[in-house]
């Protein structure tokens, strides 16, 4: 009489994940250099979507390109456990600086991270749900999937993202909301020597406009922020223009906050078109993005992860002032958004400095930490009964459709 093998045990799970990641290091780099000379711009990465489905695919995960109406999206898919985490991989570029904020290694560690818990999904009840997410940098690729339901099934959701800063707590690192606007002023045309009288200048309306918003900056609340630029002024310096063209952004910490800097912000166009004689309109260009509302335990683990993986955490509230639609997302299922430390990068973000980081050695180091802390993260969400339980009670009482609105402002 044969009796069943004993079940593995945690530390047998977990040397697992990290096996898979080891072994298939090369592999992952590969595949991140893949993405870095690719190189595609928000809603453009057909090559980069092709490339996450031929890694999943080949993985044998079920993998579909043009997930859920988005064409630049995937979706691979593994297991039948009743837990179900979503893994996000971005991988869109920015214009002019190519990956400078180091989406290769997002995609590399999420991609990485669904293979490692491949081998022990039957074992941590565990569906895997890897999702190609395009368009961070402009657009909102994860509300266009939510408004869609690809975080309906899901009980928690994870991603890490690159930085060159060291690890911080993840419950004390905020991220802030953001709305994108277009702010067009419509005045009259004339020559601007012969009969400037007649005009009705458009693009003093744009340069009093940010002069106004210039003044306002001193009078934001904390963690705010506004950004502008004239986009269309005017073709010729003997035609006063009788079009101006703007385009803003505003952040802040909380959402309520967020809507009162709305306001301010919209008043400075506003009075720069009575003070010129313009009319004026605005529009959202983009999904706005709501801030990271990290849950605890999943923080918890990531953190206690990251040390484990020799990457000491710093428990200091840290204000990065980003946003990322996976603050979307986190609004409505339990999730994270970690940081992995590009170690000895000396540039921000959205430079080509970076640009480079994300492909140097330790931009490689940190996609293989962070797939490993994202797979160490998801197991211990399946394996801890108490965080097991949460999860799946938070999502059963979850009413159908909650995770398919848009935030509105």
């Amino acid at each position: 009489m044969t009796q069943n093998a004993p079940a593995p045990s945690l530390q047998e799970l977990r040397s697992s994940v990290l096996d898979t990641v080891d072994t298939a290091g090369d592999a992952l780099l590969e595949f991140s250099r893949t993405i870095h000379e690719l190189n595609e711009l928000s809603w453009e990465e057909h090559e980069s979507a092709k490339a996450v489905a031929h890694v999943m695919s080949e993985a044998g995960f079920e993998t579909t390109t043009g997930a859920y109406g988005v064409e630049t999206a995937v979706e691979a898919v593994y297991g039948t456990g009743d837990l179900t985490v979503v893994v996000c991989a971005e991988y869109d570029a920015l214009p002019g600086v190519g990956h400078a904020c180091g989406h290769n290694i997002i995609a590399t560690a999420g991609v990485g991270a669904a293979l490692a818990l491949k081998p022990v999904a039957d074992a941590a009840g565990l569906r895997i749900k890897l999702l190609g997410t395009p368009a961070e940098e402009h657009g909102g690729g994860k509300v266009e999937l939510l408004k869609a339901g690809a975080w309906e099934d899901a009980a928690f959701s994870l991603m890490v993202h690159g930085s060159p800063q060291q690890e911080n707590e993840i419950g004390k690192t905020h991220s802030t909301a953001v709305e994108r606007l277009e702010v067009t002023f419509t005045g009259k045309e004339a020559h601007a020597a012969a009969a400037p009288w007649a005009a009705v200048n458009a693009g003093a309306a744009a340069t009093l406009a940010l002069t106004n918003l210039a003044m306002l900056r001193q009078h934001l609340p904390p963690h705010s922020n506004a950004n502008a630029f004239i986009s269309q002024a005017g073709e010729a310096t003997n035609i006063i223009p009788d079009s101006a063209t703007l385009q803003v952004e505003y952040r802040a910490g909380d959402i309520e906050t967020w809507r009162g800097v709305k306001h301010r912000v919209l008043a400075c166009f506003e009075g720069a078109a009575i003070a010129t004689g313009c009319s004026w309109e605005h529009r959202q260009t983009e999904y706005p993005y709501a801030p990271v509302l990290t849950h605890e335990g999943l923080g918890a683990a990531w953190d206690a992860n990251l040390e484990s993986l020799g990457r000491p955490v710093l428990h200091e509230t840290a204000f990065g002032g980003g946003s990322t639609d996976m603050g979307n997302v986190s609004q409505v299922v339990p999730a994270i958004h970690g940081m992995i430390w590009v170690r000895g990068s000396e540039n921000v973000p959205h430079t080509v400095g970076f640009t480079a980081d994300a492909i140097s050695p330790a931009g490689d180091e940190a996609a293989l930490d962070g797939a490993k802390a994202l797979a160490l993260t998801a197991l211990d969400a399946a394996l801890n009964p108490e965080l097991r339980a949460e999860l799946l009670r938070l999502q059963a009482e979850r009413e159908s459709g909650a995770t398919t609105p848009v935030l509105e402002v």
